[in-house]
Protein backbone atom coordinates (compact mmCIF):
# COMPACT_ATOMS: atom_id res chain seq x y z
CA UNK A 1 0.00 0.00 0.00
CA UNK A 2 1.38 3.48 -1.12
CA UNK A 3 2.12 6.00 2.27
CA UNK A 4 -1.05 7.91 0.36
CA UNK A 5 -3.32 5.43 0.69
CA UNK A 6 -2.10 4.44 4.19
CA UNK A 7 -2.62 8.00 4.97
CA UNK A 8 -6.05 8.14 3.86
CA UNK A 9 -7.42 5.14 5.19
CA UNK A 10 -6.01 5.97 8.80
CA UNK A 11 -7.40 10.02 8.30
CA UNK A 12 -11.12 8.14 7.68
CA UNK A 13 -10.68 6.07 10.71
CA UNK A 14 -10.17 8.71 12.64
CA UNK A 15 -13.06 10.93 11.29
CA UNK A 16 -14.98 7.59 12.24
CA UNK A 17 -13.95 6.58 15.57
CA UNK A 18 -12.41 10.37 17.02
CA UNK A 19 -15.52 11.79 18.06
CA UNK A 20 -16.36 8.85 20.73
CA UNK A 21 -12.79 7.65 21.96
CA UNK A 22 -10.63 11.62 21.58
CA UNK A 23 -7.13 9.43 20.58
CA UNK A 24 -6.17 12.45 18.73
CA UNK A 25 -6.80 16.23 20.07
CA UNK A 26 -5.06 18.12 16.63
CA UNK A 27 -4.78 16.73 13.39
CA UNK A 28 -2.48 17.90 10.41
CA UNK A 29 -3.77 16.68 7.70
CA UNK A 30 -2.13 19.15 5.20
CA UNK A 31 1.37 18.14 6.55
CA UNK A 32 0.71 14.49 6.44
CA UNK A 33 -0.64 14.56 2.82
CA UNK A 34 2.85 16.50 1.53
CA UNK A 35 4.81 13.90 3.68
CA UNK A 36 3.00 10.77 2.12
CA UNK A 37 3.04 12.13 -1.05
CA UNK A 38 7.36 12.95 -1.00
CA UNK A 39 7.77 9.17 0.47
CA UNK A 40 5.65 7.76 -2.46
CA UNK A 41 7.80 9.22 -4.80
CA UNK A 42 11.40 8.75 -3.01
CA UNK A 43 9.96 4.80 -3.34
CA UNK A 44 8.71 5.15 -6.87
CA UNK A 45 12.49 6.67 -7.71
CA UNK A 46 14.01 3.61 -5.64
CA UNK A 47 14.94 5.87 -2.87
CA UNK A 48 14.66 5.31 0.74
CA UNK A 49 14.03 7.92 3.37
CA UNK A 50 15.12 5.98 6.46
CA UNK A 51 14.20 3.11 9.04
CA UNK A 52 11.02 4.69 9.22
CA UNK A 53 9.98 5.48 5.73
CA UNK A 54 6.27 6.28 5.26
CA UNK A 55 5.28 4.86 8.96
CA UNK A 56 2.51 6.77 10.20
CA UNK A 57 3.17 8.56 13.59
CA UNK A 58 1.19 10.27 16.25
CA UNK A 59 2.81 12.87 18.67
CA UNK A 60 1.59 13.35 22.75
CA UNK A 61 1.13 16.83 22.88
CA UNK A 62 3.18 17.87 25.35
CA UNK A 63 6.31 17.23 22.81
CA UNK A 64 6.68 20.14 20.37
CA UNK A 65 5.41 20.20 16.98
CA UNK A 66 6.50 23.52 14.51
CA UNK A 67 3.59 25.08 13.49
CA UNK A 68 0.97 22.74 15.10
CA UNK A 69 -0.34 23.35 19.02
CA UNK A 70 1.08 21.57 21.56
CA UNK A 71 -1.35 22.49 24.83
CA UNK A 72 0.07 19.39 26.91
CA UNK A 73 -3.94 18.34 27.50
CA UNK A 74 -4.03 22.09 30.09
CA UNK A 75 -6.60 24.63 29.34
CA UNK A 76 -2.85 27.05 30.06
CA UNK A 77 -1.28 26.20 26.85
CA UNK A 78 -4.78 26.78 24.72
CA UNK A 79 -2.59 28.89 22.44
CA UNK A 80 0.81 27.43 22.30
CA UNK A 81 2.91 26.84 18.95
CA UNK A 82 5.60 26.10 18.98
CA UNK A 83 8.50 27.19 16.31
CA UNK A 84 10.10 24.17 16.19
CA UNK A 85 10.37 20.28 16.47
CA UNK A 86 11.11 18.86 19.71
CA UNK A 87 15.01 16.70 18.29
CA UNK A 88 12.66 13.20 18.69
CA UNK A 89 10.40 14.64 16.14
CA UNK A 90 13.15 16.11 14.40
CA UNK A 91 14.56 12.32 14.17
CA UNK A 92 11.63 10.50 13.27
CA UNK A 93 10.70 13.27 10.56
CA UNK A 94 14.66 12.35 9.47
CA UNK A 95 14.56 8.52 9.60
CA UNK A 96 10.78 8.80 6.83
CA UNK A 97 7.76 8.62 9.68
CA UNK A 98 4.92 11.20 8.71
CA UNK A 99 3.66 12.66 11.59
CA UNK A 100 -0.08 12.46 11.55
CA UNK A 101 -1.07 15.16 14.23
CA UNK A 102 -1.02 15.61 18.36
CA UNK A 103 -2.47 12.47 20.47
CA UNK A 104 -4.98 13.55 23.74
CA UNK A 105 -2.89 12.68 27.09
CA UNK A 106 -3.91 13.60 30.78
CA UNK A 107 -3.55 16.78 31.41
CA UNK A 108 -0.12 18.44 32.30
CA UNK A 109 0.59 14.37 31.90
CA UNK A 110 -0.35 13.94 35.62
CA UNK A 111 -2.36 11.11 36.09
CA UNK A 112 -3.68 7.33 34.87
CA UNK A 113 -7.42 8.80 33.15
CA UNK A 114 -6.05 10.80 29.99
CA UNK A 115 -8.56 13.32 30.77
CA UNK A 116 -7.47 16.14 28.24
CA UNK A 117 -9.02 19.60 28.98
CA UNK A 118 -9.02 20.17 24.94
CA UNK A 119 -9.85 17.06 23.60
CA UNK A 120 -12.19 15.55 26.19
CA UNK A 121 -11.92 12.18 27.88
CA UNK A 122 -9.90 10.08 26.24
CA UNK A 123 -11.32 6.47 26.11
CA UNK A 124 -9.81 2.50 26.31
CA UNK A 125 -11.08 1.09 22.59
CA UNK A 126 -11.47 -2.24 24.10
CA UNK A 127 -14.37 -0.61 26.03
CA UNK A 128 -15.32 3.21 26.43
CA UNK A 129 -16.90 3.05 29.68
CA UNK A 130 -13.05 2.26 31.06
CA UNK A 131 -9.78 4.27 31.08
CA UNK A 132 -7.07 4.00 28.60
CA UNK A 133 -4.16 4.71 30.92
CA UNK A 134 -2.50 7.63 31.18
CA UNK A 135 -0.54 9.80 30.66
CA UNK A 136 -0.20 8.34 27.16
CA UNK A 137 -3.69 7.61 26.43
CA UNK A 138 -4.33 9.00 23.23
CA UNK A 139 -1.19 7.30 21.86
CA UNK A 140 -2.27 4.22 23.06
CA UNK A 141 -5.32 4.30 22.02
CA UNK A 142 -4.31 5.38 18.73
CA UNK A 143 -2.36 2.21 17.75
CA UNK A 144 -5.23 0.30 19.18
CA UNK A 145 -7.67 1.27 16.68
CA UNK A 146 -4.42 1.63 13.95
CA UNK A 147 -5.26 5.08 13.46
CA UNK A 148 -1.65 5.30 13.68
CA UNK A 149 1.46 2.45 13.00
CA UNK A 150 3.13 4.15 16.11
CA UNK A 151 3.19 7.09 18.15
CA UNK A 152 5.36 8.76 20.93
CA UNK A 153 4.75 8.81 24.56
CA UNK A 154 6.01 10.11 27.67
CA UNK A 155 7.34 7.80 30.85
CA UNK A 156 7.27 9.93 34.46
CA UNK A 157 6.44 7.03 36.26
CA UNK A 158 4.56 4.59 34.28
CA UNK A 159 2.65 7.05 31.05
CA UNK A 160 4.23 4.41 28.18
CA UNK A 161 3.58 1.24 29.95
CA UNK A 162 0.31 1.72 31.69
CA UNK A 163 -1.38 2.85 28.91
CA UNK A 164 0.21 -0.02 26.59
CA UNK A 165 -0.86 -2.48 29.17
CA UNK A 166 -4.44 -1.15 29.42
CA UNK A 167 -5.07 -1.17 25.94
CA UNK A 168 -3.64 -4.22 24.32
CA UNK A 169 0.29 -3.00 22.66
CA UNK A 170 3.61 -2.28 23.05
CA UNK A 171 5.14 0.11 24.98
CA UNK A 172 9.30 0.94 25.46
CA UNK A 173 10.21 3.14 28.33
CA UNK A 174 13.81 3.90 27.77
CA UNK A 175 16.89 4.01 29.79
CA UNK A 176 16.57 7.71 31.48
CA UNK A 177 18.85 9.99 29.58
CA UNK A 178 18.88 7.27 26.28
CA UNK A 179 16.48 9.77 24.05
CA UNK A 180 16.58 13.67 24.59
CA UNK A 181 13.90 15.44 26.17
CA UNK A 182 14.51 18.43 24.92
CA UNK A 183 11.14 20.11 23.63
CA UNK A 184 8.73 17.81 26.08
CA UNK A 185 7.12 19.17 29.03
CA UNK A 186 8.14 17.04 32.17
CA UNK A 187 6.23 15.86 35.12
CA UNK A 188 9.73 15.22 37.02
CA UNK A 189 12.70 16.34 35.04
CA UNK A 190 14.63 13.04 36.97
CA UNK A 191 12.40 10.67 36.10
CA UNK A 192 10.25 11.61 32.67
CA UNK A 193 11.59 10.05 29.18
CA UNK A 194 9.97 10.10 26.23
CA UNK A 195 9.44 6.57 24.60
CA UNK A 196 7.65 4.87 21.81
CA UNK A 197 4.50 2.80 21.40
CA UNK A 198 3.55 0.30 18.19
CA UNK A 199 1.82 -2.79 18.02
CA UNK A 200 4.73 -5.07 17.79
CA UNK A 201 8.00 -4.94 19.47
CA UNK A 202 9.59 -4.79 15.87
CA UNK A 203 8.10 -1.62 15.70
CA UNK A 204 9.14 -0.35 18.66
CA UNK A 205 12.51 -1.28 18.26
CA UNK A 206 12.73 0.71 14.88
CA UNK A 207 11.34 3.81 16.46
CA UNK A 208 13.89 3.75 19.49
CA UNK A 209 16.99 3.80 17.16
CA UNK A 210 15.70 7.02 15.08
CA UNK A 211 14.75 8.53 18.61
CA UNK A 212 18.27 7.52 20.51
CA UNK A 213 21.41 9.62 20.29
CA UNK A 214 23.00 12.07 22.68
CA UNK A 215 21.66 16.09 22.73
CA UNK A 216 24.37 18.57 23.77
CA UNK A 217 21.64 20.80 24.59
CA UNK A 218 19.55 18.38 26.98
CA UNK A 219 21.17 18.41 30.57
CA UNK A 220 19.57 14.84 30.91
CA UNK A 221 21.09 13.55 28.07
CA UNK A 222 23.67 10.75 28.23
CA UNK A 223 26.32 9.46 25.38
CA UNK A 224 26.07 6.09 25.50
CA UNK A 225 26.05 4.18 22.45
CA UNK A 226 23.35 2.04 21.20
CA UNK A 227 23.75 -1.34 20.95
CA UNK A 228 23.87 -2.75 17.45
CA UNK A 229 21.45 -6.07 18.73
CA UNK A 230 18.45 -3.66 19.39
CA UNK A 231 17.66 -4.06 15.70
CA UNK A 232 18.89 -7.22 14.39
CA UNK A 233 15.63 -8.90 14.84
CA UNK A 234 17.28 -11.30 17.76
CA UNK A 235 14.55 -13.76 19.18
CA UNK A 236 16.72 -16.22 20.92
CA UNK A 237 16.42 -16.22 24.60
CA UNK A 238 18.66 -19.18 25.69
CA UNK A 239 21.35 -17.32 27.05
CA UNK A 240 18.73 -14.74 29.23
CA UNK A 241 18.60 -15.26 32.64
CA UNK A 242 14.81 -13.53 33.69
CA UNK A 243 14.33 -12.87 37.41
CA UNK A 244 10.46 -13.80 39.21
CA UNK A 245 9.79 -11.69 42.44
CA UNK A 246 9.01 -13.38 45.29
CA UNK A 247 7.75 -10.09 47.03
CA UNK A 248 5.51 -7.55 46.00
CA UNK A 249 4.76 -7.61 42.53
CA UNK A 250 2.33 -10.85 42.78
CA UNK A 251 0.28 -9.18 45.83
CA UNK A 252 -3.11 -8.01 45.63
CA UNK A 253 -3.24 -8.55 41.94
CA UNK A 254 -6.10 -9.77 39.23
CA UNK A 255 -5.75 -13.41 39.18
CA UNK A 256 -5.98 -13.14 35.47
CA UNK A 257 -3.20 -11.16 35.26
CA UNK A 258 -0.88 -13.44 37.72
CA UNK A 259 -1.60 -16.05 35.40
CA UNK A 260 -1.34 -14.66 32.60
CA UNK A 261 2.28 -12.92 33.59
CA UNK A 262 3.46 -16.53 34.87
CA UNK A 263 2.29 -18.03 31.49
CA UNK A 264 4.87 -15.94 29.51
CA UNK A 265 7.69 -16.73 32.06
CA UNK A 266 6.96 -20.29 31.62
CA UNK A 267 6.74 -19.77 28.20
CA UNK A 268 9.80 -18.07 27.82
CA UNK A 269 11.63 -20.85 29.62
CA UNK A 270 10.71 -23.42 27.26
CA UNK A 271 12.21 -21.22 24.68
CA UNK A 272 15.22 -21.58 26.94
CA UNK A 273 15.73 -18.52 29.34
CA UNK A 274 16.20 -19.26 32.65
CA UNK A 275 13.78 -18.53 34.88
CA UNK A 276 14.90 -17.87 38.88
CA UNK A 277 13.47 -16.62 41.63
CA UNK A 278 14.45 -13.15 43.16
CA UNK A 279 13.85 -11.05 46.07
CA UNK A 280 13.90 -6.95 45.84
CA UNK A 281 14.08 -5.31 49.68
CA UNK A 282 11.79 -2.00 49.92
CA UNK A 283 10.38 -2.90 46.41
CA UNK A 284 7.23 -2.30 48.56
CA UNK A 285 7.92 1.47 49.57
CA UNK A 286 9.84 2.30 46.30
CA UNK A 287 6.54 4.16 45.12
CA UNK A 288 6.22 6.25 47.79
CA UNK A 289 9.62 7.95 47.54
CA UNK A 290 8.91 8.32 43.97
CA UNK A 291 5.87 9.96 44.11
CA UNK A 292 7.78 12.14 46.84
CA UNK A 293 10.42 13.47 44.02
CA UNK A 294 7.19 13.58 41.25
CA UNK A 295 4.81 15.61 43.44
CA UNK A 296 7.57 18.23 44.42
CA UNK A 297 8.90 18.39 40.84
CA UNK A 298 5.68 19.13 39.64
CA UNK A 299 4.58 21.82 41.84
CA UNK A 300 8.24 23.43 41.27
CA UNK A 301 7.60 23.33 37.67
CA UNK A 302 4.02 24.61 37.54
CA UNK A 303 4.23 26.72 40.79
CA UNK A 304 3.28 29.76 39.11
CA UNK A 305 0.65 28.12 37.69
CA UNK A 306 -0.92 26.88 40.97
CA UNK A 307 -0.35 30.43 42.05
CA UNK A 308 -2.06 32.74 39.80
CA UNK A 309 -3.69 30.48 37.03
CA UNK A 310 -6.02 28.11 39.54
CA UNK A 311 -8.89 28.65 37.28
CA UNK A 312 -6.70 26.70 34.84
CA UNK A 313 -6.45 23.74 35.96
CA UNK A 314 -8.73 20.86 36.73
CA UNK A 315 -9.70 20.44 40.26
CA UNK A 316 -8.80 16.52 40.15
CA UNK A 317 -4.92 17.76 39.20
CA UNK A 318 -4.79 20.64 41.35
CA UNK A 319 -6.08 18.70 43.96
CA UNK A 320 -3.43 15.89 43.38
CA UNK A 321 -0.31 18.13 42.72
CA UNK A 322 -1.03 20.42 45.62
CA UNK A 323 -0.09 17.71 47.89
CA UNK A 324 3.56 18.43 46.93
CA UNK A 325 3.41 21.34 48.69
CA UNK A 326 3.06 19.74 52.16
CA UNK A 327 6.32 17.87 51.48
CA UNK A 328 9.62 19.40 52.80
CA UNK A 329 13.54 19.59 51.97
CA UNK A 330 13.67 16.70 54.25
CA UNK A 331 11.03 15.10 52.38
CA UNK A 332 12.88 15.36 49.28
CA UNK A 333 16.44 14.15 50.66
CA UNK A 334 15.28 11.03 51.75
CA UNK A 335 13.05 10.45 48.59
CA UNK A 336 17.06 10.66 47.06
CA UNK A 337 18.67 8.62 49.73
CA UNK A 338 16.44 5.89 49.01
CA UNK A 339 16.26 6.20 45.37
CA UNK A 340 20.62 5.85 45.66
CA UNK A 341 19.86 2.42 47.89
CA UNK A 342 17.59 1.24 45.72
CA UNK A 343 19.33 1.45 42.35
CA UNK A 344 22.41 0.03 44.55
CA UNK A 345 20.49 -2.97 45.40
CA UNK A 346 19.03 -3.27 41.40
CA UNK A 347 22.45 -3.09 40.43
CA UNK A 348 23.47 -5.80 42.25
CA UNK A 349 20.35 -7.66 41.01
CA UNK A 350 21.55 -7.28 37.65
CA UNK A 351 24.61 -9.44 38.00
CA UNK A 352 22.40 -12.38 38.53
CA UNK A 353 19.31 -11.79 36.31
CA UNK A 354 19.16 -9.97 33.04
CA UNK A 355 15.56 -8.84 33.19
CA UNK A 356 12.84 -8.94 35.47
CA UNK A 357 9.78 -10.10 34.50
CA UNK A 358 6.31 -8.96 36.55
CA UNK A 359 2.66 -7.82 35.75
CA UNK A 360 2.72 -4.21 34.04
CA UNK A 361 -0.15 -3.50 36.54
CA UNK A 362 -2.08 -4.88 39.23
CA UNK A 363 -5.52 -5.01 37.50
CA UNK A 364 -6.73 -4.04 34.22
CA UNK A 365 -7.98 -0.86 33.11
CA UNK A 366 -10.44 0.40 35.69
CA UNK A 367 -13.77 2.37 34.40
CA UNK A 368 -14.07 6.21 34.00
CA UNK A 369 -16.46 6.61 36.56
CA UNK A 370 -14.99 4.82 39.18
CA UNK A 371 -15.33 7.27 41.54
CA UNK A 372 -11.55 7.10 43.05
CA UNK A 373 -9.86 10.35 43.27
CA UNK A 374 -6.76 10.89 40.38
CA UNK A 375 -3.96 10.50 42.76
CA UNK A 376 -5.46 6.75 44.30
CA UNK A 377 -6.45 5.56 40.66
CA UNK A 378 -2.74 6.85 39.57
CA UNK A 379 -1.14 5.14 42.92
CA UNK A 380 -3.05 1.88 42.10
CA UNK A 381 -2.33 1.60 38.60
CA UNK A 382 1.05 3.17 38.69
CA UNK A 383 2.09 -0.06 41.66
CA UNK A 384 4.36 -2.22 39.94
CA UNK A 385 6.48 0.56 37.47
CA UNK A 386 6.78 3.21 39.93
CA UNK A 387 9.65 1.27 41.27
CA UNK A 388 11.51 0.73 37.78
CA UNK A 389 10.98 4.93 37.01
CA UNK A 390 12.71 5.86 40.42
CA UNK A 391 15.61 3.91 39.10
CA UNK A 392 15.95 5.34 35.75
CA UNK A 393 15.58 1.50 34.27
CA UNK A 394 14.40 0.55 30.92
CA UNK A 395 11.06 -1.46 30.90
CA UNK A 396 8.83 -2.87 27.94
CA UNK A 397 5.59 -3.58 28.11
CA UNK A 398 3.79 -6.31 25.95
CA UNK A 399 0.70 -7.69 25.96
CA UNK A 400 -0.18 -11.24 27.31
CA UNK A 401 -3.45 -11.88 27.43
CA UNK A 402 -7.19 -10.55 28.12
CA UNK A 403 -9.36 -10.63 31.49
CA UNK A 404 -12.60 -12.93 31.74
CA UNK A 405 -13.64 -8.97 31.45
CA UNK A 406 -12.21 -8.64 27.94
CA UNK A 407 -9.88 -6.02 29.24
CA UNK A 408 -5.76 -6.32 27.98
CA UNK A 409 -3.19 -7.36 30.00
CA UNK A 410 0.29 -6.38 29.91
CA UNK A 411 3.70 -7.96 31.34
CA UNK A 412 6.53 -5.48 32.02
CA UNK A 413 9.84 -6.56 31.51
CA UNK A 414 12.74 -4.36 33.42
CA UNK A 415 16.51 -4.63 32.78
CA UNK A 416 19.77 -2.44 33.58
CA UNK A 417 20.15 0.73 32.31
CA UNK A 418 20.85 0.96 28.62
CA UNK A 419 20.36 -2.99 28.45
CA UNK A 420 17.21 -2.21 25.76
CA UNK A 421 18.72 -4.95 23.85
CA UNK A 422 17.93 -7.63 25.97
CA UNK A 423 14.44 -6.55 26.41
CA UNK A 424 13.39 -5.87 23.03
CA UNK A 425 14.63 -9.79 22.07
CA UNK A 426 12.60 -11.18 24.86
CA UNK A 427 9.37 -9.20 24.02
CA UNK A 428 9.98 -10.58 20.53
CA UNK A 429 10.69 -14.20 21.31
CA UNK A 430 7.36 -13.85 23.39
CA UNK A 431 5.80 -12.07 20.28
CA UNK A 432 6.78 -14.89 17.92
CA UNK A 433 5.35 -17.72 19.95
CA UNK A 434 2.02 -15.23 20.31
CA UNK A 435 -0.32 -12.98 18.54
CA UNK A 436 -1.87 -11.00 21.60
CA UNK A 437 -0.22 -8.10 20.03
CA UNK A 438 -2.29 -8.26 17.09
CA UNK A 439 -5.78 -9.04 18.52
CA UNK A 440 -7.55 -5.94 17.98
CA UNK A 441 -10.65 -4.42 19.95
CA UNK A 442 -14.10 -4.36 18.23
CA UNK A 443 -13.76 -0.36 17.25
CA UNK A 444 -10.74 -1.05 15.10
Amino acid sequence: MTAVAALERALARIDESNPEIHAFVTLDRTGAERAAAEADAARRAGVSRGLLHGMLIGVKDNIDTAGIRTACGSALFTDRVPNADAPVVERLRAAGAIVIGKTALMELCFGIRSTDMIAGQVRNPWNTAHVPGGSSGGSAAAVALDLCEGALGTDTGGSVRVPAAFCGISGLRPTCGRVPNRGALPVSASLDTIGPMARSVDDVARMFVAMTGFDAADPTSVDRPLDARVLAGDADVADLRIGIPRNFYFEDVDPDIAAAVRDVAAALGKAGATIREVELPDADVAHRYATTIILADACALHADALDRRRDAISRQVFERMSKGRSLSGVDYARAERFREEWRRMLRGLFTTVDILLVPATPYAAPLIEDGAHLADATRHATRFTYGGALAGLPGLSVPCGLTRAGLPIGVLLEAAWFNEAALLRAGRAWQRMTDWHMRRPEHA
